[in-house]
């Protein structure tokens, strides 16, 4: 007894050298560098605070030299969200900056830009100058400095996000008055990200022009029309450039995005019964919304979209912020769906081999059959990665399987089982569903000291619920959908015992080889909304090599105590990349980086097996796998019954 006493602290050891990952939100992208419009634009003219944007006041008074600085515009929502250095999220050429001698951030945008200006801040020079319709000092420059690829050699981060905007201002200066100058607007734009793609960028998220005709500026005017399918063809354009473009090109579909806000707009915690096209916070160049304007009784740009004649107000700054941030985040959750079915299969596995361990010195006579019925539950926590989010599942399974012992040193058999797992992900508890069906045939060996195992199993998944939820404005916005997949897996062992046969105690040193393969097939969440998103297969291959000790004691005639320990080194462990597109641009594809296998695993399983007739076997066990930032947990019992 006292030899397998020392089995548990072994365990522990085993299981206490897989290092704990620490629990954090994603952390992807080392930067994030922004060029475009006063969309973007992040403070590069002076003003209150850290200087003047294109949104409205913080409040409580909105209004000019009250010294309230202005809200942050989405860009810098993004990347506060992707927890990017509050720095790197400044304006690059503000000359308030300049003089200070405080360093330039990473926003290239300028308010005022064209595309022409956008793509020379990117390859040429960066100018900050005021608008030519600004009494007196029109046309000034405030700052000039080299544009971002000059003053980095023209090499990008490869691991940086990009962000890019722009196009508007070339329509409100009357350079778009025809199909084919919109389109030579887009491809400028295209240019821009490019020549950021030439230099090594890899991550560029890029905005289609938001409908020019429905802003304060124009709507109900007799240019709407006209604009409107002049935006339409610009995108149209943009859109068929980046798919040229050999990067992942994340596109945010804004028309579409504002279109939903103003179809639904107690979803996104606008006004009901208000004009959110026609009117506007501030009453610049457009007209003011009387209930909620700036000089209204109860001012209050949170019920509107816009802020002036094309500006969104902080709503509408949240709004694009947290669609980016979703489409960023979903393969951090979505890459989980072939581990939560690696799940299921380690709990079928683990079963097998605690009917094998409970069955140590106990298989059933010659000729003569075994069946089997189990069922249990399992637990599986995984910790946040940089490109993954943390999650907590739970499951139970039935299982039923059947052994033929063919003579002295063979055993063979059927097993196969049913798996619910249910599978929460995120900061919004996105809730994902898993049936499996699992099956496996079976091969047993002993002979002397000499024995092994070997089993093959084949697996149907069904996702029957998947439902993405993420932080949407004052809300909280979800996508649904189905999946189905299979499974194939090869396990082995082979070990030796060490005791002689009539031993009340054995210990067994054995090494493992473990293939599996899981597939998750193409589905396309429900509808085409600009959130809604379609996906090609995942596959998570993993080839594991192991080696651990069995245990075995024979406590009374009736009762067995069994235990394993075994640590396993994962080769397969690249990091799982997603291909996205949103439906409503289904011909831009992305792919980008999620779930990371680990490379060691340690598994742990106690057990207990006792007779309760000649015939009759009643086993219970528990089973722990250990990884870097993985822990998965389970019991079962199970009885088994000679015939």
């Amino acid at each position: 007894m006292r030899r397998l006493s020392l089995l548990i602290p072994l365990a522990g050891c085993i299981l206490s050298i897989v290092s704990e990952r620490a629990i954090a939100a994603p952390t992807p992208y080392s930067t994030m560098i922004v060029f475009g419009d006063s969309l973007s634009d992040s403070g590069q003219f002076p003003g209150v605070g850290s200087g003047m944007r294109f949104t409205n006041h913080t409040g409580p008074t909105y209004k000019e030299y009250s010294g309230e600085e202005y809200v942050a515009v989405a860009p810098m929502r993004l990347g506060a969200k992707l927890g990017i250095a509050p720095g790197d999220l400044g304006p690059s050429t503000s000359m308030t900056n300049s003089v200070t001698g405080s360093p330039d951030g990473n926003n290239w945008a300028v308010g005022g830009y064209r595309t022409d200006q956008i793509l020379n801040s990117v390859t040429t020079v960066s100018k900050v100058t005021v608008p030519d319709d600004w009494f007196l000092i029109g046309g000034s420059v405030l700052r000039s400095k080299p544009g971002y690829l000059v003053e980095n050699n023209f090499k990008a981060d490869p691991k940086a996000l990009y962000f890019i905007s722009g196009g508007g201002n070339d329509f409100i200066q009357g350079k778009v008055t025809s199909p084919a100058e919109a389109g030579k607007t887009a491809q400028r734009l295209a240019a821009s990200t490019y020549a950021l793609q030439q230099a090594g960028a890899r991550y560029i998220m890029v905005w289609l022009l938001p409908d020019l005709g429905l802003t304060p500026a124009i709507y109900g005017t007799s240019a709407q029309a006209g604009t409107s399918y002049l935006s339409t063809m610009f995108n149209h354009e943009l859109v068929q450039q980046l798919e040229q473009i050999d990067a992942e090109i994340i596109p945010l579909n804004i028309p579409l995005l504002l279109r939903e806000a103003v179809a639904d707009p107690a979803r996104y915690g606008l006004a009901l019964g208000q004009d959110l096209i026609g009117t506007c916070f501030n009453g610049d160049e457009c007209a003011e919304n009387p209930k909620y304007g700036l000089n209204s009784s109860t001012p209050n740009p949170g019920k509107l979209l816009f802020n002036d004649k094309v500006h969104p107000t902080e709503v509408g700054q949240q709004l694009i912020a947290d669609y980016a941030y979703s489409l960023l985040a979903v393969p951090w959750e979505l890459t989980l769906l072939p581990v939560m079915a690696q799940g299921t299969l380690n709990a079928h596995q683990d079963q097998l081999r605690n009917q094998w361990a409970g069955d140590n010195g106990q298989w059933q006579a010659i000729g003569q059959w075994r069946s089997m019925v189990a069922g249990g539950g399992q637990r599986l926590e995984i910790d946040g990665q940089d490109t993954s989010v943390s999650a907590d599942g739970r499951g139970y399974n039935v299982n039923i399987g059947t052994s033929y012992r063919a003579d002295e040193n063979w055993r063979f058999g059927v097993a196969g089982g049913f798996y619910r797992q249910h599978l929460e992900a995120g900061a919004n508890e996105s809730d994902y569903k898993l049936n499996s069906y699992l099956g496996s045939v079976f091969a047993q060996y002993q002979h002397n000291h000499w024995w092994g195992d070997a089993a093959l199993t084949l697996g149907r998944l069904d996702y029957d619920s998947l439902k993405r939820k993420f932080a949407f404005g004052i809300g909280e916005g979800m996508e649904q959908g189905q999946a189905n997949g299979h499974l194939r897996a090869l396990s082995t062992r082979l070990g030796y015992d060490i005791a002689p046969a009539s031993d009340l105690w054995h210990l067994s040193p054995f090494i493992s080889a473990e293939y599996s393969r899981v597939e998750v097939n193409r589905y396309e969440e429900k509808g085409r909304r600009s959130t809604a998103l379609n996906y090609e297969e995942q596959t998570l291959v993993s080839n594991r090599l192991g080696a651990g000790l069995l245990a075995s004691y024979q406590a009374t005639p009736q009762t067995l105590l069994f235990g394993e320990a075994a640590h396993e080194h994962e080769f397969q462990d690249q990091t799982q990349r997603l291909n996205i597109a949103l439906n409503s641009l289904p011909n831009n594809r992305f792919k980008l980086e999620g779930y990371t296998p680990p490379s060691n695993l340690a598994r742990l399983s106690l057990g207990v097996s006792h007779k309760l007739t000649s015939d009759l076997m009643l086993r219970a066990a528990y089973n722990a796998r250990k990884s870097d930032g993985v822990m998965q947990q389970g019991v079962n019992v199970g009885v088994s019954l000679n015939f």
